[in-house]
């Protein structure tokens, strides 16, 4: 969870947003349980999450990457056309 002190300005500027109820709702419910001090934190670090995402790629994706690439040195891995020829895709 990213936190308020950071960027090197802390000036703050109020915006409006208009959302809908039912994610207003999901806001509500989860702020909270998330261990964020108030909805607006919680809304200002999904935005910084927003503008800068993070690049960091979970331990599961990471595996999975290099078990394809172990894949493709062992020439187990296919072109789309073929892949399409054996499942029996059409374009």
């Amino acid at each position: 969870m990213s936190t308020d002190a950071g960027s090197g300005d802390n000036r703050m500027r109020k915006i409006n947003v208009r959302v809908p109820e039912a994610l207003l709702e999901q806001i509500e419910d989860e702020w909270e349980r998330r261990g964020y001090s108030s909805k607006s934190e919680a809304i200002r670090d999904a935005l910084r999450d927003w503008v800068d995402p993070s690049t960091e790629l979970s331990d599961e994706t990471l595996d999975d990457l290099e078990e394809s690439r172990e894949q493709r040195e062992r020439g187990q891995t296919v072109s789309e056309e073929e892949a399409r020829d054996r499942l029996g895709l059409d374009d």
